[in-house]
């Protein structure tokens, strides 16, 4: 295994030169090449003065610049901070801020949106440190100044001769993610060398991308650890990316079929969303399977209308702290056991427990609790904050998820939902999915979410509803449709209709506000008095 991630790089670039490390928009950009824009990036950033444990925020949509940008600040040892484009001015100037960037890469003429204001914008204090704004372009102009500094260019940083001496370190920090907060800032995600090394060439063993027939599409943003994973496995396996600056169904699809893509992982939206676009009885011939990530409860039968559709998708699991992609399903599993959120951790030697949050007890298989996990993918620590990772470790060392789930006594665990939603009634800790399932599978309604809400009887589930075109709510009759089917103590005292769930888009998915149902909820039984 490379040492460190220019170390990785360069294998690949000595031993492919010429093949395509990726498909930028159907153009090949070979391995090669990548390599050697990465080092030419780095001796312009080192020109600059960025060194080891500096950190470059990375504000760019998915381009070979980006992957270019984190070997760069890889192989001077410095660290790529991933911003997401669709982040405005309050978010960036926190992230760049908090994170203390000394240097900013952005695409100032991307999708014609002024990302130049959005950082005059920013409160000027947060970006006190940021000492260089560099702006990428494809022909297009870029500004002189930005925030009262001058505008360096990138391509005039990647004209720089490269920069043979890798100053990286497999212990040195190489990127951070941002968990996706809503309520409180994020906090900092930071991965070391070695982490990320190891967790792509894991991913590409054990998802089978050695195959040389091998395609993976990349659908979601490099800025989040959903596609970093994706595009680490892919150069592990010196296998193909396909990607696009950003993700739109229809071009994904015809992707598939131009490029002949074996695999992709994404979001359950993003899938139903290919399928849709495209009229065909089995659109994607090409496909042995796509990993997905169950986000949006309107999807809930996206495995049934795939597999009708000749595409099987499998269930996956990850976070920000352990890397997306840590664990999956295998595909030749029974139906209701490879749709399920979980699996296998792709490391051999990864651990995976599930802890009674209330009494500290270890559970027994197929017991709910909270799960722990011991892997070579462990994130570093929370960047900047000590305190914050040592409460998320166990003395011996497992990351505390945060996530309800049970292992299964095979080496797999199920994922049911994050411990913060799962609700606590008449004793017994039950997973909200139960309770929506149930719903879902009545006529009127499309999907459901379930909270917990504090009433003078203690915690209630309150179910939230999307109706079915052309139904209306009945509240008894959906009532009478779950106590006929599930424990008295789970059946939802309240059911209202919504005409959309309140949402937070994030790097990696667009995720439900679980915190604002439970407002609604609470409210609702208030009036209910």
């Amino acid at each position: 295994m490379a040492a460190t991630l220019a170390a990785f790089l360069d294998a690949r670039a000595a031993a492919h030169p010429d093949a395509p490390a990726l498909f930028d928009r159907d153009r090949p950009v070979g391995y090669a090449r990548l390599a050697d824009e990465a080092r030419r990036l780095a001796a312009g950033l080192a020109a600059l003065g960025v060194g080891r444990g500096d950190r470059v925020a990375v504000w760019l949509p998915n381009l070979p610049a980006w992957l270019a940008c984190l070997f760069a600040c890889a192989r001077l040892g410095a660290i790529a901070v991933s911003v997401n484009t669709r982040f405005r001015s309050g978010e960036v100037a926190d992230i760049v801020g908090r994170s203390g960037c000394t240097a900013l890469v952005f695409w100032p003429g991307f999708r014609k949106i002024d990302f130049a204001g959005v950082l005059d914008a920013c409160d000027p204090a947060a970006l006190a440190g940021l000492a260089h704004v560099i702006a990428y372009t494809e022909g297009d102009s870029a500004p002189g100044r930005v925030i009262g500094r001058a505008v360096t260019r990138y391509d005039a940083l990647a004209a720089h001769a490269p920069l043979a001496e890798d100053r990286g370190a497999p212990e040195a920090g190489c990127v951070i993610f941002t968990t996706s907060g809503t309520t409180r800032a994020p906090k900092f995600v930071l991965h070391d060398q070695r982490t990320a090394i190891r967790h792509g060439l894991d991913v590409a063993r054990d998802f089978g991308w050695d195959d040389p027939a091998t395609r993976v599409l990349v659908t979601a943003p490099l800025c989040g650890v959903f596609g970093l994973a994706n595009a680490m496995g892919a150069l592990a396996a010196a296998r193909p990316l396909v990607m696009y600056p950003t993700f739109d169904a229809r071009e994904a699809a015809l992707a598939v079929r131009r490029h002949a893509v074996t695999h992709a992982n994404a979001t359950d939206e993003m899938i139903a969303g290919m399928l849709a676009a495209v009229p065909e009885a089995r659109p994607f011939p090409s496909a042995r399977w796509f990993g997905f990530a169950a986000f949006s409860p309107a999807h809930a039968d996206l495995p049934r209308r795939a597999a009708a559709r000749g595409l099987d998708v499998i269930g996956l699991y990850g976070s920000s702290e352990l890397w997306a992609l840590f664990a999956r399903q295998r595909a030749d599993a029974p139906e209701d056991e490879r749709w399920l959120a979980g699996g296998r951790p792709v490391a051999p030697e990864a651990q995976v427990r599930a802890r009674d949050p209330e009494s500290g007890a270890l559970q027994p298989h197929g017991s709910a609790g909270e799960l722990e996990f011991a892997a070579p993918s462990r994130m570093a620590g929370y960047f900047g904050d000590e305190a914050a990772t040592r409460a998320a470790l166990t003395d011996d060392g497992f990351f505390r998820s945060g996530d309800l789930g049970c292992t299964t006594g095979d080496g797999r665990f199920v994922f049911l939902a994050r411990i913060g939603d799962a609700l606590r009634l008449s004793g017994f800790l039950v997973s909200p999915a139960e309770i929506e399932d149930v719903l879902a599978g009545h006529p009127s309604v499309a999907a459901a979410q379930v909270v917990g809400a504090r009433a003078s009887a203690g915690l209630q589930p309150v179910a939230f509803v999307l109706l079915a075109p052309g139904a209306a709510l009945d509240e008894p009759a959906l009532v009478a449709h779950c106590a006929a089917r599930i424990a008295r103590f789970k059946v939802p005292a309240r059911v209202l209709a919504i005409d959309a769930f309140p949402v937070t888009p994030g790097a990696n998915a667009t995720k439900i506000q679980k915190h604002r149902l439970r407002e609604l909820a609470e409210a609702a039984l208030r009036e209910n008095r």
